[in-house]
């Protein structure tokens, strides 16, 4: 395809029209950076070889800038996880059977179908701290199968999430409701005390 170098006549018109009234984005004032006073070198004598590599080797960054691309703040992602479908301590026979079979009907049910990883999350956590709140028993939350061949993000995500040093000690058991449904667990709470 050849390119055309000239514009006709409308065409010139129409891109003057088009760009009468753009203005260029202010710029911002450029501090001048502070120039260090060298020490004047006599021109008498011949560099060493010393002198050669100390003049090549770039200045050392003063230390009293700020970094500049670290976070203030670090990511740690928690490795305890909660395993869906195994009994933990603390649980009394009679709790994990009636919970494991399906008789413990959920009070609340969250369904986090369609949200991303952090609303769900935080949707989550909001939502199993009032359940702990109200004294509720056993709640449900709902996250899909997922398309993925492991499940989906939430799907995932959810033990990582429950593991969390903020949410583990809310937390007595999680289950699967049936065996076939794994887009959802039960969870049992912890009553609260006092």
């Amino acid at each position: 395809m050849r390119r055309r170098r000239v514009l006709g006549k409308d065409e010139q018109a129409l891109w003057t029209a088009f760009v009468r009234d753009i203005r260029p984005l202010a710029r911002k004032a450029v501090r001048p950076k502070p120039v260090d006073a060298a020490p004047p070198v006599p021109a008498a004598s011949a560099p060493s070889a010393d002198d050669r590599v100390a003049r090549s080797a770039p200045p050392a960054p003063p230390s009293d800038l700020p970094r500049v691309g670290r976070p203030a703040y670090t990511l740690v992602r928690s490795r305890a996880e909660i395993a869906i479908g195994q009994r933990g301590p603390g649980l009394d026979d009679t709790s994990w059977r009636t919970l494991v079979s399906g008789k413990l009907r959920p009070s609340r049910t969250l369904d986090l179908h369609g949200q991303n990883a952090q609303a769900a999350f935080q949707r989550l956590h909001a939502f199993l701290v009032q359940a702990r709140s109200d004294n509720l028993r056993c709640v449900e939350v709902i996250t899909g199968l997922g398309s993925g061949r492991e499940g989906g993000v939430l799907r995932r995500e959810l033990p990582f999430w429950l593991g969390r040093p903020d949410l583990r000690p809310l937390i007595l058991a999680v289950v699967h409701p049936h065996a076939a449904n794994q887009g959802s667990v039960r969870i049992l709470l912890r009553r609260a005390r006092g």
